[in-house]
């Protein structure tokens, strides 16, 4: 009687510890932000700035009539109060920074962002405050335009899951890399020179 319940036992023990090895060891493609040659996903959005009100959602639409994700094409939707990541892309090298508003080291991130965005002009530097409203975003102080991804549609797209998630576009209009957690002034920095 004793040996069955043993080897239950030793095999439970080991299924938890493959478990727990497999979860530790593997890098979900989520956790990393886009990756290096990627095309960007299309969005347009509020800037913390809008006079939107309400449930402002990001469009992510690709064509017309596309339900939740917009009723026209995303790049197509622009203006002063709009952060819109192809017309980003048209005016040259970028770095989009994926915040979550209410979460210190996110915050921490931003005055790192605002000194290297300083010392390089050539080089345009925006935050996306994810599952944020208007006042949300505003709350974030930051120099930087800041829109905001009040579903989080924008951060699936970008394989956003840890914060700060930082993504760095070229001046060809594709992704250079992604950063993941808190960034130091001399590894933005690194990343901001490629770009140039």
């Amino acid at each position: 009687m004793k040996r069955p319940g043993l080897l239950i036992v030793v095999f439970i023990g080991a299924a938890l510890l493959f478990i727990t090895f497999n979860t530790i060891v593997t890098e979900s493609e989520g956790s990393k932000g886009l990756e290096a040659g990627d095309a960007l996903p299309p969005f347009a959005m509020p800037l913390s700035t809008s006079s939107c009100r309400g449930r402002c959602d990001a469009n992510v639409a690709t064509g017309a009539d596309q339900g939740a994700a917009g009723a026209r094409p995303a790049c197509e939707v622009r203006g002063p109060e709009v952060l819109n990541v192809c017309e980003l892309r048209e005016q040259g090298p970028f770095v989009l920074a994926f915040v979550f508003h209410p979460v210190d080291r996110c915050r921490a991130q931003l005055p790192v962002l605002e000194r290297v965005a300083a010392r390089h002009r050539d080089v345009r530097f925006r935050v996306v405050a994810v599952r944020a409203d208007a006042e949300d975003a505003r709350d974030l102080k930051s120099n930087l335009p800041v829109g905001y991804d009040h579903d989080g549609a924008v951060a699936n797209e970008y394989a956003v899951v840890v914060c700060p998630t930082i993504t760095y576009v070229g001046r060809d209009g594709r992704v250079v890399g992604s950063s993941v957690g808190s960034q130091s002034e001399a590894q933005l920095e690194s990343w901001v020179r490629r770009l140039e």
